[in-house]
């Protein structure tokens, strides 16, 4: 392939740098309102009334959104979780009580953001704070409830059990016992936060512009709330300043801006949140604990068997999220070859913002479960760290999992040999000893992760078997344009992933032209994207389900153009070639100057078509494909099948020093492989790897969202919530290995979530340097009062060995 595989630089990127792009933000029409979103200041609280009369009075305020304006006009947000999640009552205001701290309570539709917000706080809203609960397991024995048409704090429980466990344990030279871990709450920060404009029309049609990443999905849940048929609202984004995945959830306050705009006499109405809004209440990552896990062992360190008990903490509403409770299962081994598991897992609302997929959506958690899980038993029985996991990766590929995942490429061994020839490991080994005689706490660690790329809907009826999902696809539409322009449409909305280079690329390798001849339309239009129910932006598929869907159709292309050029130039379709000549790309007979460039061929089809015939009646150059990947409908009862298309496999070894006197993790050195298959574009993948590495270190190191026991957000400001910027970010040596994949159409995979790596790596490096101290680590972020905190408490490791 001519393109395909060189680092084209981005075509986004002109455009983008010159400031010429296209975000939600940036619309601005004469006569336009803008909206601001009361919120609760508790985290439990019933709504005992809202006065709005004063807001309503203020010069240049259009009108006040009250929940009795909910309550009158809108239904209940479906939920996806199984009974009795159905009896929640999610509408996007809080009508009955506040559930977190920064529940929309109320909105004011204003001529100006500033008199919004001035608006915004003369409206009187009583309130009857209840007791809040934050803790998964107070939440789980219900003495506080936070729905009470539900009955229970538990949105799901079940237990996914293969092998023979029970007989593993018996066998086992050893058995070490974890009293418990726990994976922090961390946002995608975005630099864009969600925005939108709202205008909803004398015929009861709704426009909205905004910056949802799975816009598709999004119209599906918002039309029902607003009691609008699907058809009635026209839903478009442009450019997206990032999301990693955090815009899937922004469509309850879309609903708001809808209501203002129709409410106001069919005005445009505009929100913008602003950055604490969106740390307080725009949705968090997946919170999990890990309780009385157990992992049975031979005598070389091998993990036979393991069994645990997850908790994951979803917040105050489970919208989306109980798709978590088995996306997790993709990665249900991690990258280990146990097949002895027994997993029960609970899910449990609490008084905290609701969760929202986040980059390496509930896979990320499980991935950290069992790296700790590995690196506590290697450490606990001295084995060291990079000898433990050659004894426990998988080898051979294509590889199944316990529950019928099909891992599909991939040489671990490798990757590590290679992160540790990048870093010089040897030689920090022995900087490592000279710093421990010295009474230094020095570590190295070693982080690998997974990144499942297309998911298979249908694990969705193993949580819900009442769901109407399964499979997956993507779309794309390929034409010749009048001017003999190749257009492409997708279906897809990317927010900073390159689509728009990689679709050229891969379009100009089919019908061999340069990627400057090809024009790839961004963003998403119900009105003009080709689209299907699983278009959307999410789960590192683009380069599996898009790019595919390109393909496919570039092949129809090609069919129609030979069709076309055959009957013409009275040629043999087997004799035409593609190729650029004088006046553009063209299609002629090989060894000829015989050829019918792009704009005549769409001229003759188009606009001087008489007497083409009945044998090119279907020609239009005008073609559509669907791609839908080789995925059957999981067996619920077993909780068995595929659940997802490729693997990424990303592998990071970092060198940390805790300052004994600040207790400040300073990154000596770091190095990442990754694994994504036959690469599209080399620089578009390293930039992959580094935004995901940024995004795992600031998690690890800096990033957390922190409650009191009140529900209060301690964290809701770039103050104290500290994004990790470039002046934190280490050098990483880079490097990486090509495992194609036999399940895409050109080998590659996706990979825009490997976010998770750095976080295991972090933790597998502290506790390297703390582990002669007496502590094990069994948190997933390490500021240094945390660090310092563990130190105090190093006599209680929570970590039980049983060598027979």
């Amino acid at each position: 392939m001519a393109w395909v595989g060189k680092s084209l630089r981005r075509k986004e990127d002109d455009r983008l740098i010159r400031g010429r792009g296209q975000f939600a933000d940036d619309e601005h029409d004469e006569g336009m309102l803008h909206l601001y979103i009361l919120r609760s200041p508790y985290a439990h609280a019933r709504v005992l009334s809202v006065d709005a009369s004063a807001a309503e009075a203020l010069p240049g305020v259009a009108c006040v959104i009250t929940p009795d304006d909910v309550k009158a006009n809108c239904d209940p947000y479906m939920q996806l979780g199984p009974e009795p999640c159905d009896k929640i009552v999610d509408l996007p205001l809080a009508t009955d009580k506040a559930v977190y701290q920064g529940h929309p309570v109320a909105a004011v539709a204003a001529t100006s953001p500033a008199l919004a917000m001035d608006a915004g706080q003369l409206i009187e809203v009583e309130y009857d704070m209840l007791d809040a609960v934050v803790d998964t397991e107070e939440a789980l024995e219900g003495s506080t409830i936070l729905h009470e048409e539900m009955g229970t704090n538990r949105t799901f429980n079940d237990v996914w059990e293969y092998g023979d466990v029970d007989q593993a344990f018996t066998d086992a030279a050893h058995v070490v016992k974890i009293d418990r871990l726990h994976c922090h709450r961390f946002s995608a920060a975005p630099l864009e936060a969600n925005a939108c404009v709202a205008e909803w029309t004398r015929q009861d049609e709704l426009h909205l512009n905004c910056n949802n990443s799975f816009a598709g999905f999004a119209v599906q849940l918002l039309a029902p709330g607003l009691r609008l048929p699907v058809e009635n609202i026209h839903i478009s984004t442009r450019d997206v300043g990032g999301s990693f995945g955090i815009k899937i959830g922004n469509y309850p306050y879309y609903a708001l801006a809808a209501l203002a705009s129709r409410k106001a006499g069919w005005r445009k109405v505009k929100w913008h949140e602003t950055r604490s809004e969106h740390l307080l209440s725009a949705g968090h990552s997946n919170e999990r604990t890990y309780r009385d896990t157990e992992v049975a062992l031979d005598k070389d360190g091998v993990i036979t068997a393991i069994r645990s008990r997850h908790i994951d903490d979803c917040g105050a509403y489970p919208r989306y999220e109980p798709l978590g409770c088995v996306i997790w299962t993709q990665v249900l081994p991690a990258t280990f070859k146990v097949r002895n598991m027994r997993i029960e897992f609970n899910q449990v609302m609490t008084n905290k913002c609701p969760t929202i997929p986040v980059r390496g959506y509930s896979r990320l958690q499980q991935l950290w479960f069992m790296e700790r899980v590995l690196d506590i038993c290697g450490h606990e029985l001295g084995i060291p760290t990079d000898e433990m996991r050659l004894r426990n990766y998988i080898r051979e590929f294509p590889y199944e999992t316990p529950n019928g995942c099909v891992y599909d490429s991939g040489d671990y061994p490798k990757m590590l040999e290679m992160a540790k020839d990048l870093i010089g490991w040897d030689e920090w080994k022995r900087k490592q000893e000279e710093a421990r005689k010295e009474g230094r706490w020095m570590g190295i660690g070693i982080g690998t992760t997974l990144d499942s790329g297309t998911n298979n809907f249908g694990q969705a009826q193993i949580m819900n078997p009442h769901l109407p999902f399964s499979g997956n696809s993507e779309v794309c539409n390929i034409r010749i344009d009048f001017d003999g322009a190749v257009v492409v449409t997708l279906g897809t909305g990317p927010s900073g992933q390159g689509h728009e280079t990689t679709t050229a690329q891969v379009v100009a390798d089919e019908l061999n032209i340069d990627p400057s001849m090809v024009r790839v339309r961004t963003g998403f239009d119900t009105d003009w994207s080709t689209f299907s129910g699983h278009s959307g932006t999410y789960a590192s598929q683009f380069a599996v389900t898009g790019l595919s869907a390109v393909h496919g159709a570039c092949q129809k292309l090609k069919k129609e153009m030979k069709q076309l050029a055959a009957q013409v130039l009275e040629a043999n379709e087997n004799d035409l070639e593609f190729s650029v000549g004088d006046e553009g790309p063209q299609v002629g007979v090989r060894g000829t100057d015989a050829a019918l460039n792009y704009w005549y061929m769409s001229n003759l089809v188009n606009s001087n078509n008489a007497g083409l015939g009945e044998a090119l009646a279907d020609v239009t150059l005008n073609v559509r494909h669907v791609y839908r990947p080789p995925f059957q409908v999981p067996d619920t009862k077993r909780k068995f099948g595929n659940l997802t298309l490729t693997y990424a496999a990303q592998l990071h070894i970092a060198v940390v020093e805790i300052d004994k006197e600040t207790y400040h993790p300073k990154i000596l050195a770091y190095s990442a492989i990754d694994d994504c298959g036959n690469v599209i574009n080399p620089q578009i993948a390293h930039g992959q790897v580094h935004g995901a590495t940024c995004h795992g270190l600031g998690a690890a190191l800096m990033e957390t969202f922190d409650y009191d026991e009140g529900g209060n957000l301690l964290t809701s400001t770039f103050s104290d919530y500290c994004p990790i910027t470039a002046l934190n970010m280490p050098d990483i040596e880079y490097g990486n290995i090509e495992s194609p994949s036999p399940f895409s159409y050109n080998g590659a995979k996706g990979m825009g979530e490997g976010g998770g790596a750095p976080l295991h790596t972090i933790s597998a490096a502290l506790q390297d340097a703390l582990h002669a101290e007496g502590v094990i680590i069994t948190e997933s972020h390490h500021s240094p009062p945390k660090l310092f905190e563990r130190l105090q408490n190093r006599g209680d490791k929570g970590v039980h060995v049983e060598s027979r």
